[in-house]
């Protein structure tokens, strides 16, 4: 399969259902996926339809298998020796683990942002947002240069940083490295933003603008986001799913999760009963 025939249209994709009954276009479908690191299980048997431009959360207890899940979906277990998968995830309809589908191709357009930020040390800000652009080929300045600064309007940092592009990525604050990170995995134009709890690290007034750059993004991207904050998940996702002991409990609209939720257990974990 060749790279333009894959992703070929974001905005295509069969309706997704909830328990609520609240349809919309699939992103991801996955169909009974089971996860294993040696002999030891991670995930059992997971059913799950993503929507397309939209965010949705995981959520559940450490140890679950929310991370294990958010990292099958642009399938980084490859890089792991012990993992072995059975099952099927599809993106847009195509199988992301086909053996005709370079993994490498697949990370590219679903882009990955981490727990904590890890800007490259020894480039400046600027060479942190085009790296991937740089490796990917692109050599002509101009384009390196609107891909920068659309890239950083794009994850809100421009204003800050648009006189000092040459800085160390290091000398920005906490905060701000999460955008940068999250600006470089914007630069080569994913059609999916995964995140693992992008702001657990970071002070209320840096999650705040995490936060408010995820409702901004998912006009364009479709967003998978794992997070062990409640609120979090209430004010920014439209989905949510619980997972618990590596087993999905349940799956349906974010205000449905947490005013009604169909399964005792997940009624506990949202109310602080458990976890």
């Amino acid at each position: 399969m060749t790279f333009n025939s894959f992703f070929t249209n974001p905005q295509q994709g069969s309706p997704v259902k909830v328990e609520s009954g609240v349809a919309a276009a699939t992103a991801f479908d996955i169909r009974s996926l089971n996860l294993w690191f040696g002999s030891h299980q991670v995930l059992f048997d997971v059913s799950l339809q993503i929507p397309v431009r939209a965010v949705t959360a995981i959520i559940g207890p450490s140890g679950c298998g929310k991370s294990t899940l958010l990292r099958s979906l642009n399938r980084m277990h490859d890089l792991v020796p012990s993992a072995r998968m059975e099952g099927r995830i599809t993106l847009f309809g195509e199988d992301l683990y086909s053996k005709k589908i370079d993994p490498t191709l697949v990370r590219r357009r679903i882009g990955m942002v981490f727990q904590k930020s890890n800007p490259f040390p020894t480039m400046s800000i600027a060479e942190n947002v085009t790296v991937g652009l740089r490796l990917n080929g692109m050599r002509k300045s101009d384009l390196l240069q609107e891909r920068l600064e659309t890239s950083l309007r794009m994850a809100a940092l421009w204003d800050e940083v648009k006189d000092r592009l040459n800085a160390p990525a290091i000398s920005l604050s906490g905060g701000q490295q999460q955008r940068l990170c999250i600006a470089r995995a914007l630069a080569v134009k994913p059609e999916v933003l995964l995140m693992d709890e992008p702001a657990s690290a970071l002070d209320p007034i840096a999650t705040a603008h995490i936060e408010d750059l995820i409702l901004d993004l998912k006009k364009e991207f479709t967003i998978v986001i794992v997070t062990h904050n409640m609120q979090q998940a209430a004010r920014i996702s439209e989905h949510t799913a619980f997972f618990y002991l590596g087993k999905l409990v349940e799956f349906d609209t974010t205000t449905k999760i947490f005013t009604t939720p169909a399964q005792k257990q997940t009624e506990d974990y949202v109310t602080g009963r458990f976890g």
